[in-house]
């Protein structure tokens, strides 16, 4: 997993006066949460832009006053109209204490129905997780290539450990592979020649595909 190093600079006085006074000079406001103490600082946007503008889960090292801690970005606000962030809320990681985290999915292999000519969709990016700092994964993987056309893969069948837990339904479907219209088509012309009507062979594709999926 990727480690940012983020440097703030703590801050002492609070306030919305204050808060716009750090904007104005360019920096962005947070706060870190967890452990024994709630933590006020300032960050340089592009010392975070790694962290937001990423499909990935990564950490970061945030160094306040000589100290580091260990955190995860936990939420962030932006301007409506120019988009600029305003503020960023860190979640701080304390060993042994568990955490809940949307996790990216990734695919692991080429589906057997991609092959054949059809088209593999994910339909959920992200699971959420519980599990302690030191067990934190950057991916979590589910392999996709036993999938045939019309077959799908669901969050039961991400690959885990005992160490993390996975919270989000295990019926919840993650991808599929896509039977394009020209395969349906070319199946339902099969189906004509071996003398069904064109109408009853479409039917029958159709029904196979829902009872796959």
């Amino acid at each position: 997993m990727e480690i940012i190093t983020v440097n703030g600079q703590s801050r002492t006085e609070l306030g919305k006066r204050h808060t716009k006074a750090v904007r104005r000079e360019g920096k962005i406001p947070c706060v870190m949460y967890g452990g024994d103490e709630v933590i006020h600082f300032a960050v340089d946007f592009l010392d975070v832009r790694d962290l937001i503008y990423t499909p990935d889960f990564k950490m970061a090292e945030v160094s306040i006053d000589g100290q580091s801690y260990k955190c995860i970005l936990k939420d962030y606000q932006m301007h409506p109209v120019s988009e600029k962030i305003l503020h960023i809320d860190f979640l701080r990681l304390v060993e042994g204490h568990t955490v809940k985290v949307n996790i990216p999915i990734r695919f692991r292999g080429t589906p057997a129905g991609v092959k054949e000519g059809g088209k593999l969709q994910q339909s959920l990016r992200r699971a959420l997780i519980k599990t302690t700092p030191e067990y934190l994964v950057g991916e979590l993987l589910v392999d996709v290539s036993g999938l045939n056309l019309g077959q799908a893969v669901r969050v039961r069948d991400i690959e885990t450990n005992d160490n993390i837990e996975l919270l989000t339904s295990p019926s919840v479907p993650v991808a599929s592979v896509q039977v394009p219209r020209a395969l349906r088509s070319a199946s339902a012309l099969e189906e004509e020649e071996a003398g069904l009507p064109a109408e009853e062979a479409e039917e029958g594709v159709q029904a196979e595909e829902t009872e796959e999926s």
